[in-house]
């Protein structure tokens, strides 16, 4: 008799373990512990062999049934049922251990010994964020390039441009990985330009100086013998990297010196949304010495003519000519410069593009994201400022990199 769910239920464990049959070499065999298990036995090559098909009540009967059927047409087509499965789960193990994912984190392991562990860190909380979800899976060797569009695109759909290149980047050095440890062939990600795929920014190609030049330019501006306010002007650029155009239009109003902090209105802002500069202890200390300058104004930087208008765009270019620096750094080179820096400090890079107002926004996050990660950014300030500090004495190399 067949076997059936309620006599399946009714199998009692006896001393020794037996068998009952079901049909077609399907038959449970149950243990003294009363474990129940479904076999399947069949010959190949003349010999007789039983395949394990699960548990009961974990593999229903219906299951166990199916499962039989599907070995049948194995064992009718010529092949070995269980040698055959045996191949599909070493195929399954090969797969999943040379996915995407897997050499990935085998890339990271390499990688991250020479960076800090903030930097690596970010690095994988964007694969695992970011592209895991979309090729993590796949087998390293068999990716294509549309994949990788389609990854980039994801990323770039929800705003965040940048992070959507630095994917792709990322994704060529773990492709370059497996092909030096032979896990593939070739490189997907090198059949893709970015500037293909996604989105363009305007670029914005501002003269500035090399990081190693940043020590004497700060000595040279700390001895500008120029107008005060144009001094003050520079350093204050150099502590906040804002654009030109935010701090020379800059009031009293906008800050709040004893919250150490800075709020530009949306009016002022390229992107035409509020943006939040966090003030180092010197900053708030510059400023409050400015204050006894023009303090008496609504303008940080009121024009030398007309002191109802900011100063002319070009009085810090000026300055900075006059330093030596023509054509070799400008008011808006602060901002490449502390990107730079503060990226090899190890900062987050989603903070630095926020500090600097790139972040991209979308309609519905544009009324809040302003103020994200705000305790964070006041830090990476502060650190920027002793860095700045520090060029003008023997600590600079100290200030290279954040400590682990």
């Amino acid at each position: 008799m067949p076997l059936t769910d309620l006599s399946l239920k009714g199998l009692k464990p006896r001393p020794t373990a037996y068998k009952k049959a079901d049909e077609r070499g399907l038959y449970v065999l149950v243990t003294p512990a009363g474990t129940k298990l479904f076999r399947w036995k069949y010959r190949y090559a003349g010999k007789e062999k039983v395949m394990a098909l699960g548990q009961y009540p974990d593999v229903s009967l219906s299951q166990a049934r199916a499962d039989r059927e599907a070995a049948r047409l194995v064992l009718k087509a010529g092949s070995d049922p269980m040698a055959m499965r045996k191949a599909e789960k070493e195929a399954r193990a090969f797969a999943l251990e040379n996915s995407f994912a897997a050499v990935a984190r085998a890339w990271w392991k390499d990688w991250s010994a020479a960076r800090t562990s903030h930097h690596a860190g970010y690095v994988l909380r964007r694969l695992e964020a970011d592209v895991f979800p979309q090729i993590g899976a796949r087998p390293v060797a068999e990716i294509e390039a549309p994949e990788l569009v389609r990854m980039a695109k994801a990323i770039e759909a929800r705003g965040a441009l940048d992070i959507a290149k630095r994917a792709l980047q990322t994704c060529g050095q773990v492709f370059r990985y497996a092909i030096a440890h032979g896990l593939a062939t070739r490189n997907p990600a090198k059949d893709i330009r970015p500037s293909d795929v996604l989105q363009s920014r305007k670029a914005e190609n501002y003269a500035r100086i090399d990081a190693k030049e940043l020590p004497e330019l700060m000595r040279r501006i700390d001895g500008y013998n120029g107008a005060a306010t144009t001094r003050l002007a520079i350093k204050l650029l150099a502590m906040t990297f804002v654009r030109t155009g935010e701090l020379i239009g800059a009031r009293w109003s906008e800050f709040d010196l004893d919250a150490a902090r800075w709020d530009i209105p949306p009016s002022r802002m390229k992107m035409r949304t509020p943006h939040i500069v966090p003030l180092s202890r010197q900053a708030v200390t510059l400023l409050r010495t400015l204050h006894t300058v023009s303090g008496h104004g609504p303008l940080l930087f009121p024009g030398e003519r007309d002191h109802e208008k900011p100063m002319s765009n070009n009085t810090i270019l000026k300055a900075l000519e006059r330093m030596g620096y023509k054509h070799r750094m400008t008011g808006h080179g602060w901002r490449g410069l502390a990107s730079t820096l503060l990226h090899e400090m190890g900062f987050d890079h989603a903070h630095i593009e926020l500090q600097l107002a790139h972040q991209e926004r979308n309609k519905v996050s544009a009324s809040y994201n302003h103020a994200t990660y705000l305790p964070q950014r006041s830090k990476m300030m502060q650190q920027w400022s002793d860095y700045l500090d520090a060029c003008t004495s023997d600590k600079v190399l100290t200030f290279k990199r954040r400590a682990a």
